[in-house]
């Protein structure tokens, strides 16, 4: 990176920011492909459509939105929105809204996201919650978890592996949520790679995951707590008296 682009970022200095800004597209250097800016180019008129208050706000003239237009490119350049599908998949939300209000990036990058996985078949996040839970319920009644119903092999190699997680890691309610949505972005990815996701086959079972420290003691406080057990603070006194 440029030395004294680290610098005004360093700094924070604005001014040299716009300068550095001027200078490379000045020289013609595009910060993006052709590609990701005609994505963007056709995205912002099918928003202008869907959100039409934002050219009285957020787009008010060419310089907004050439400035908008950078930050959304560079958004989707680091969440891996490439596709016209993937757009597609975002419009539908975004038309679906409710919110009069431009979206803001992110959270136009959240709707491709969940769009892409509905795409491919998955279930959402509040669905593959239920799943793991009815697993977590019901796999006693089945010889193995590759024996269980599964509607399909993502599910099979999402469900089981959400399930070892919430066991060997205690996961509470709203963990287990956050790493849901983790699974089905990365179960989505793969597929969209064309990826080719196996049948159910049996896995190794995981004899032991590591707890911290942090957790370890909060499982000692709850043991005594049941047991009505004090805790001992110096056991070198208590052994004295």
């Amino acid at each position: 990176m440029n030395r004294k682009l680290v610098n005004a970022i360093a700094n924070r200095d604005g001014a040299a920011l716009a300068r550095l800004s001027d200078g490379h597209q000045s020289n013609n250097q595009p910060v993006v492909n052709e590609n990701a800016e005609k994505l963007v180019n056709a995205l912002f008129r099918q928003l202008k459509q869907v959100f039409p208050a934002a050219t009285q706000t957020n787009l008010r003239n060419e310089s907004d939105e050439a400035l908008a237009k950078q930050q959304w490119i560079a958004a989707f350049a680091e969440n891996g929105i490439r596709t016209k599908e993937q757009l597609s998949a975002g419009m539908r939300y975004a038309r679906a809204s409710e919110n009069p209000f431009w979206p803001s990036p992110g959270q136009f990058v959240q709707w491709c996201k969940q769009g892409s996985i509905q795409n491919s078949g998955l279930p959402d996040e509040s669905e593959l919650y239920d799943m793991v839970m009815t697993y977590s319920a019901k796999r006693g009644l089945y010889d193995s978890p590759e024996h269980y119903p599964w509607s399909s092999h993502a599910c099979y190699w999402m469900v089981t592996k959400l399930y070892s997680q919430m066991m060997g890691l205690n996961l509470n309610e709203s963990e287990l949520h956050k790493r849901c949505k983790q699974e089905l972005i990365s179960m989505s990815r793969r597929m969209e790679s064309g990826e080719q996701i196996p049948e159910p086959r049996v896995q190794l079972t995981e004899l032991h995951i590591p707890t911290s420290n942090e957790r370890a003691l909060d499982h000692l406080a709850e043991i005594r707590r049941k047991l009505n057990l004090k805790p001992q603070n110096n056991p070198v006194a208590n052994t004295q008296q």
